[in-house]
């Protein structure tokens, strides 16, 4: 690498580091029940010795992120931070990645440069890296297997090949969804075998893709030996929103495609934890970049056929291949659509597209303006105010709307907070009076009450309160200190409290009630 492509990509990874970390423990606000439960199962694993390559609570959800937490957790400690920097990091990491393997595709720093600071400024991509999601593993194995793999064809090495293999396999413990990825094999493989007939390694060919497959299969073995004995995990979580379960499939088909074709430009994820809600997934400059690349991408497919150079060709070939399936996952489904985390893995070719559409963009000025200075200042200009835009729109705008605070519990984070701010010796009880997935491990007490778990054991590395659901008050022992709080407001619940305790009372505590006996 030049010097001046080095000092590009470390301006590149310190911009994306910075919206990946600044204010790491306070955006997003508040911490979701489904993220808190990733961290409580990875610090029971860290704490009993016991990593499972597949967590089947809360509809199942592979290892990787869980091992790479608790691996966290014995370094910085147990905290909302030390939870947050692992997605943070692997958003960092794919940045990085997504530079490599645009180079490696399209032969061009310009494109490659451009690519990945679309990601690093990317409200999406930010966002996935922030809130404390798996499914931010999911691209950054992507961008990685493949680059190894397309490295290892130009390179002709058993080692890129082993390390497209490892990545790929580390893929089946990332999201569900990975799964989608095995389809771009065949048609990825089988376009590298016809380049490799034409130019004559064929025979090198086969070894370095029975090499990928073969170390795929062997670090992907014991997943999929636990789903073999567990065959019912294996989709328990697409299930209940797949189209297939609906009334008419095709007509759930075809809705689900256009509102998932439309999310980059017009109508996006509609949940508040996902996005800015019902706005394009795409800051609009860029999403018209997008529109760009994806047209000039066909334009090179067809071109093709003139000029029958296979070689020109692999990286518009495999950036469709790869968007088109990795939007299947969303596709398939009718619930909350567009869902952008669900099609989380087309991130990589959707920035890719953008920063070919911005390299023709530029070209298209640079004919334009006679002065090449101009060109440049205005491109400067361009990338800095897209920057700008989405840094606002992330941290000053969307990270301060009630809804946010709503989506993400704001106020079960309070709770977790008042309670360890109690004396560690007085008798706490959580009544979950909110609704969730039951946590076996838990007692089966429902997914909501995992946030105030977590912020238990932050602070004493078990969980020191009893957690009782509404029909279980009776169990409420109470001898001489102790508070009682609701999870959710319930007159009828706190009456019947007061009657069979009468030696307490009610005091508002930050937006959530609480009955203090004794004290």
């Amino acid at each position: 690498m030049k010097r001046q492509e080095i000092f590009c990509l470390i301006l590149i990874l310190i911009l994306a580091s910075f919206f990946r970390l600044w204010k790491l423990e306070d955006v997003p606000p508040g911490l979701y029940p489904d993220a808190a439960i990733y961290a409580n199962d990875a610090w029971l694993s860290l704490k009993n010795k016991d990593f499972k390559v597949f967590y089947p609570e809360n509809y199942g959800r592979e290892g990787l992120y869980m091992w790479l937490l608790s691996l966290s957790f014995s370094i910085f400690g147990v905290s909302i931070f030390s939870l947050r920097i692992v997605p943070a990091i692997a958003g960092i990491l794919t940045v990085l990645g997504l530079y490599f393997l645009t180079k490696e595709s399209f032969k061009s720093e310009k494109i490659a440069f451009l690519s990945s600071f679309f990601l690093a400024v990317s409200f999406w991509h930010t966002n996935f890296s922030r809130i404390g999601f798996r499914v931010i593993l999911l691209p950054l194995v992507l961008v990685f297997s493949f680059y190894f793999l397309l490295r290892s064809f130009r390179k002709k090495t058993i080692l890129d090949s082993t390390l497209a293999g490892i990545f790929f396999g580390l893929g089946f413990y990332t999201y569900t969804s990975f799964r989608m990825a095995v389809l771009i094999l065949p048609f990825l493989l089988c376009f590298y075998f016809l380049i490799a007939k034409k130019e004559g390694w064929q025979k090198k060919f086969l070894i370095l893709s029975l090499n990928f497959l073969f170390i795929t299969f062997l670090v992907a073995l014991p997943i999929g030996i636990y789903f073999l004995k567990n065959p019912q995990d294996f989709i328990s979580r697409a299930t209940p929103v797949s189209i297939f379960e609906a009334e008419s499939p095709i007509k759930e088909f075809f809705k689900s495609l256009i509102l998932h074709f439309s999310m980059f430009n017009f109508y996006g994820d509609p949940n508040w934890r996902h996005n800015f809600a019902k706005q394009p997934m795409l800051f609009w400059p860029v999403g018209v970049l997008f529109l760009i690349g994806i047209a000039v991408s066909f334009n090179e497919l067809i071109k093709f056929r003139k000029h029958k150079n296979l070689s020109l060709v692999n990286g518009y070939w495999l950036l469709i291949i790869w968007f088109l399936i990795m939007l299947l996952p969303g596709v398939l489904t009718r619930e909350g659509i567009p869902h952008s985390l669900r099609v989380a893995g087309v991130i990589p070719p959707v920035f890719i597209f953008s920063g070919i559409g911005g390299i023709k963009f530029f070209e298209f000025l640079e004919k334009k303006i006679e002065n090449k200075k101009i060109a440049k200042i205005i491109l400067f200009a361009f990338l800095f105010s897209v920057a700008i835009f989405d840094f606002h729109k992330y941290f000053f705008v969307w990270a301060k709307r009630p809804e946010v605070k709503s989506e993400f519990t704001q106020d079960l984070v309070e709770m977790g907070n008042y309670l360890n701010s109690l004396p560690e010796d007085l008798e706490k009880y959580v009544i979950v009076n909110r609704g969730g997935i039951p946590i076996s491990w838990a007692n089966n007490i429902p997914v909501s009450a995992q946030t105030i778990m977590f912020l238990e054991f932050s602070k004493y590395g078990e969980i020191k309160s009893k957690y009782l659901l509404s029909e279980e008050i009776e169990k409420i022992k109470i001898e001489k200190k102790g508070v009682i709080l609701l999870m959710a407001q319930d007159q009828q619940l706190a009456d019947k409290i007061s009657t069979s305790i009468p030696e307490g009372r009610w005091e508002k505590e930050k937006g959530f009630w609480v009955y203090k006996i004794n004290f």
